[in-house]
């Protein structure tokens, strides 16, 4: 039989694991549309000599329901996430994609970037931001 003083790792990893489980649920609920934003997107950045590339994933948002906007070298992605219509009166009994309303802001390390192309393909927006000071990194 275990000391109480050989239990104290397990304790803090018990511990530990309910937290992780408090922060997903408050991390993860439902946001209504017009509040403000409950969740972000994750992102991968790359840079070329001449750009910068940004993905976001974003599963199962609509093109319609994205806003991406340039501040101060910036990028600013926000939209909602919408349950679809015969999923809104389900029980749940899991929900790890969130919804709701997002917002992500990048920072660029070059603040002087044109906003290019973008494409919603397989659940990732990609964006393209043209350098425009001219010098490479």
């Amino acid at each position: 039989m275990p000391k109480p003083s050989d239990t104290w790792m397990w304790d803090r990893a018990q511990e530990l694991l309910e937290e992780a489980e408090r922060l997903q649920k408050t991390f993860f609920q439902l946001s209504p549309p017009g509040r403000k934003p409950g969740w972000e997107p994750p992102v991968d950045v790359f840079e070329t000599p001449g750009e910068f590339w940004i993905l976001v994933a974003l599963p199962g948002v609509d093109a319609e329901s994205l806003e991406v906007r340039l501040v101060d070298g910036t990028v600013v992605v926000s939209g909602v996430r919408t349950l679809p219509g015969a999923l809104r009166r389900a029980a749940v009994h899991r929900l790890e994609i969130p919804h709701g309303r997002f917002e992500r802001r990048i920072e660029l390390p070059s603040k002087k970037v044109k906003l290019g192309a973008s494409e919603l393909v397989h659940g990732c927006l990609a964006l393209s931001l043209a350098k425009t000071d001219g010098g490479e990194r």
